[in-house]
């Protein structure tokens, strides 16, 4: 019998974390792993006490036909990655790793190719984690060295915020 490997068992309960995700669009599931211990973890969908897209019927991102990646000031929800920062503390996160997974809301499967938002990279750098793993397949991710955000601004020449 072959074991899973560490990286997908925990990619896997990010996965399952996704699933209580109440986007329209793409649901986000992330977990913060430090020493081999689960610290936090966090789903995508509105401020607590707010109403979620999933339970309106409707997204504005989605109505104005706004790109992904594009205008998140208009989304209703807190990402993932900033509920499972926001659940954690400070000592928890330096030198841990973020485990993300993004799923289809209607068909549950992986969706490949995404990673942290700009807003999202910037709270993951100040939280002081090491790397995020992201979710490709049900056995492939990707790996990013947080280091690599931090020399690699892509925000530097942007103009305004």
């Amino acid at each position: 019998m072959e074991r899973r490997s560490k990286i997908n068992y925990y990619l896997d309960i990010a996965q399952t974390v996704s699933q209580r995700g109440t986007c329209l669009r793409r649901k986000f599931g992330a977990i913060i792993v430090k020493n081999d211990t689960i610290v936090s973890t966090g789903y995508a969908g509105a401020p607590r006490g707010r109403a979620n897209c999933c339970d309106l019927g409707t997204c504005l991102r989605q109505q104005m036909d706004i790109p992904r990646g594009e205008r998140y000031e208009l989304c209703r929800s807190v990402h993932a990655e900033a509920n499972a920062i926001i659940a954690a503390s400070r000592e928890q996160m330096l030198g841990a790793d973020l485990y993300l997974a993004c799923t289809d809301p209607v068909t549950g499967e992986v969706i490949a190719g995404t990673t942290c938002c700009q807003m999202c990279k910037r709270l993951v750098i100040n939280a002081g984690m090491s790397r995020v793993f992201v979710r490709e397949t049900p056995d492939t991710y990707t790996v990013f060295e947080v280091s690599d955000w931090v020399t690699g601004d892509d925000s530097l020449g942007q103009i305004g915020y």
